[in-house]
């Protein structure tokens, strides 16, 4: 079966709830998430909101993508893909916007806060300093995974990294990602298991591409 074109383009404003919903289905099953909220009946309900903080923290809606497969000469399907990318010098959450949302992280993460927390040290503690464009969170639904839509949202930021001789990082928990991510021309750097029994997550580098 031939598969439709895809379209990507930048979020806006109102882009927003559609981000947080479609991030919050594509991690799901992320091993990551399902470490801090451990109740899989529950993980829907707090993935939502999680996922809505962060499309909000520390981010600007010209810093997403979201990609669709198009359906029409004129008309594009659902978007079914979005990255969240951070630009260079922006990694890392500022402790002001910890601070100022710190009841809303207690509200979603509930007793497991200390260990979310301690996973955020761990991860920055890992982080790549040098200038770079980070991508932080990237998902497709379920249901359209396997068509190529999350690799369209990363192209469109590489090839702004690539025009400006940036290079990009990101880190995943996902083993079946790394390979994908290395078709992107990302490659590893390390590797680190979260402690407390956390998953093992994957550092991944890309020098920027000659155009």
């Amino acid at each position: 079966m031939q598969r439709l074109p895809i379209v990507t383009r930048p979020a806006t404003a109102a882009d927003q709830p559609t981000a947080a919903t479609l991030l919050a289905r594509a991690f799901i099953d992320d091993p990551a998430l399902c470490f801090l909220f451990t109740d899989a009946a529950d993980r829907p309900r707090r993935l939502a909101r999680f996922f809505a903080l962060i499309t909000s923290i520390d981010s600007t809606p010209a810093l997403w993508t979201l990609a669709a497969e198009q359906t029409g000469a004129d008309a594009t399907g659902a978007e079914s893909a979005v990255a969240l990318w951070r630009p260079p010098g922006s990694w890392r959450t500022s402790p002001a916007a910890m601070l100022i949302n710190a009841l809303p992280l207690i509200q979603i993460f509930g007793w497991s806060l200390r260990r979310a927390l301690a996973m955020q040290g761990q991860i920055e503690s890992h982080h790549p300093q040098p200038p770079h464009w980070y991508l932080q969170f990237v998902g497709c639904v379920p249901e359209r995974q396997g068509r190529g839509l999350g690799g369209a949202v990363i192209r469109a930021r590489l090839a702004q990294c690539d025009a400006e001789g940036v290079p990009a990082a990101l880190e995943t928990a996902t083993p079946a990602n790394v390979g994908m991510y290395e078709a992107l021309g990302f490659a590893v750097t390390g590797t680190y298991r979260i402690s407390g029994g956390g998953p093992e997550f994957w550092s991944m580098w890309r020098e920027p591409r000659r155009v």
